[in-house]
């Protein structure tokens, strides 16, 4: 069905830009008023006056949808207004964007929908899409005004507001993970089959549903019960300590676009959008910004990064031969519709400099033919200056190692940087598809942080070949973390560390007296025989480092981890006792 104008309300937009101090002298420049900057055949900036509106929108689902590994990448942009009667299916490296400054400039009467990837409602692989800053009344969905969102890992689900219910999952099938910030759903949210998830600064009218590992930080209405409990295993942190959520586009009341970068919110509780407000921040006109396209080379990013622009990364493949060098503070990388960055020279991806100030959001880093060290490193090593007032921020950043093609790294996050905020990241070897193997994709490592007073929000680690994280910086703390550690070891004698059989899934350093984590799940599926985890967490007996609410889950019939942290907990296994162990607190 095609798309209807509604009320625009652009009075009440602007009205509201002006008191939230949206409104900045530039703001308007670049793009005339009402003209859409060039960004590429992969932007779809839509309006709701478009002719075949739904057609353009089901073009792009047919192409994305069996998508799994392909090179396509894009970005639906929907203009302020209404949009009556519209179904919005969301496939592979797919992200829609709403672009008012309140996401209810933008309202979707219809369906936005996640549909599950494999055979039996099978949402255990819908990696890689995204829907931010617009409402949706699913008066189309999956009935009793429900939306359906699917979903796994990778799947950035921020700024919106659901004006009905979301069901997590598709009838009885699995899925497996994910992330709501900034959201707000007026009525139910059935998690259902999910595995596991993290909620951050968020609000609905009821929570159902637990499996292995639920987690909410700074939420109004997390539900009710305690973990370990079976249905009721549920970590709830009152107040997000310290968070800048993550950048977006959006069109000003003259029709110019700009980018929103967010202030830091301190002990918050709830979404930064509540009764029409504008958060504090600062606004960016998009002539500050390189729009980089595919076929930009790391040359001329880097000679824009110099001159002192931002970078807005458009959908598609970007094949550098050389090195992003993120130096000068303040500075924000924005990438929308998963631009996917890679290099098969052997050389990182992207290197910061240790200042502060810096966002860098939305993009997705793939391991190229040749290990280059590190595919991303936040400051380099040895750095000392504190950011405390205003940190470096990393929002939605997606690596991987293999899986469309070969590839290799030793480690593919590395942060130096003191107060590092993550505010959502997936962190993935490969499991399945191309260039797949023990052999085939090498990784050691998923995230190395030395650091110190890192904070992670949603951390998602899996299959890399030794430990997957490992901490060695002071006063760390995740909320959430989720982790499969390899399916494919060989043999035991192949996969065998200092302190036992196997590598911890998350290991902290010897050195370290302070740090903590909450809601940890960690996971294994081996398909050899006779290979086990000795100690899913490692980490050292010092009163300042503590664990909250940890859980192992065998999901086979090989193998099995023993412990769950250190020689503490039962073991997992799927012989002959339980396959999951659960674990309140340590020490």
């Amino acid at each position: 069905m095609q798309g209807k104008t509604g009320t625009s309300r652009v009075g009440d937009v602007a009205a509201r830009m002006v008191a939230g101090g949206v409104l900045a002298a530039g703001v308007a420049a670049g793009a005339a008023a009402g003209e859409v900057p060039d960004f590429g055949p992969h932007v779809h900036v839509l309006d709701p006056a478009m002719p075949g509106l739904q057609q353009r929108i089901d073009d792009i689902y047919a192409a994305q949808q069996p998508n799994h590994f392909g090179p396509r990448r894009d970005a639906i942009l929907l203009k302020p207004g209404t949009y009556e009667g519209l179904r919005i299916p969301v496939g592979f490296y797919t992200q829609v964007l709403g672009l008012g400054a309140h996401p209810d400039d933008v309202h979707v009467i219809g369906d936005l929908r996640s549909t599950a990837f494999l055979d039996n409602d099978n949402a255990t692989q819908n990696f890689w899409r995204g829907a931010e800053n617009f409402s949706v009344t699913p008066t189309l969905g999956i009935g009793d005004n429900t939306l359906q969102w699917a979903v796994s890992q990778a799947i950035p689900f921020r700024r919106m507001h659901v004006r009905g219910n979301i069901r997590l999952n598709q009838r009885n099938g699995w899925a497996s993970g994910g992330w709501f910030a900034d959201v707000l759903v007026d009525g139910r949210v059935d998690s259902a089959t999910q595995q596991q998830w993290i909620s951050r600064n968020s609000r609905w009218g009821s929570w159902t549903g637990s499996n292995w590992n639920m987690v909410f930080v700074g939420v109004h209405g997390a539900p009710e019960g305690e973990f370990p409990t079976p249905g009721q295993r549920f970590t709830r942190i009152a107040k997000t300590p310290l968070v800048r959520e993550k950048p977006y586009l959006f069109i000003d009341p003259k029709g110019g676009y700009a980018v929103r970068v967010p202030a830091l919110r301190r002990d918050s509780v709830g979404i930064s959008w509540a009764n029409g407000a504008t958060a504090p921040g600062r606004t960016l006109p998009i002539d500050q910004f390189h729009i980089a396209r595919p076929g930009d080379t790391a040359k001329t990013l880097n000679a824009q990064l110099a001159a002192g622009r931002h970078l807005l990364f458009t959908p598609g493949e970007y094949l550098l031969a050389e090195t992003l060098q993120v130096k000068r503070p303040g500075t924000v990388v924005l990438g929308i519709g998963f631009p996917t960055l890679r290099s098969d020279n052997g050389q990182p991806l992207l290197k910061t400099a240790d200042v502060s100030g810096l966002t860098i959001s939305g993009l997705f880093l793939d391991a190229g033919q040749a290990d280059s060290g590190v595919l991303m490193e936040v400051a380099p090593p040895g750095s000392k200056k504190r950011h405390k007032t205003d940190p470096i921020v990393l929002h939605d950043l997606f690596f991987r190692v293999g899986g469309a093609a070969a590839g290799q790294v030793t480690t593919a996050l590395r942060i130096h940087a003191h107060d590092t905020l993550v505010d959502h990241t997936w962190v993935w070897r490969a499991d399945h598809g191309a260039g797949v193997g023990w052999t085939s994709n090498p990784a050691a490592h998923g995230l190395w942080v030395n650091g110190e007073d890192v904070t992670i929000y949603g951390l998602f680690v899996e299959h890399f070949q030794k430990a997957q994280v490992v901490w060695q910086g002071n006063g760390g703390r995740v909320y959430f973390y989720q982790s499969e550690i390899p399916y494919d070891p060989p043999t035991q004698p192949e996969w065998t560390s200092a302190t036992g059989r196997g590598h911890a899934a998350y290991q902290v350093g010897d050195s370290v007296t302070r740090h903590e984590a909450w809601g940890l799940g960690v996971y294994s599926v081996f398909l050899k025989p006779d290979v086990v985890l000795d100690r899913a967490i490692e980490a050292p007996r010092r009163p300042g480092v503590r664990f909250h609410h940890m859980i192992t889950v065998c999901l086979v019939d090989k193998g099995s981890i023993e412990h769950v942290i250190n020689d503490t907990g039962e073991a997992a296994r799927c012989k002959g006792s339980s396959n999951t162990a659960t674990l309140k607190a340590y020490p």
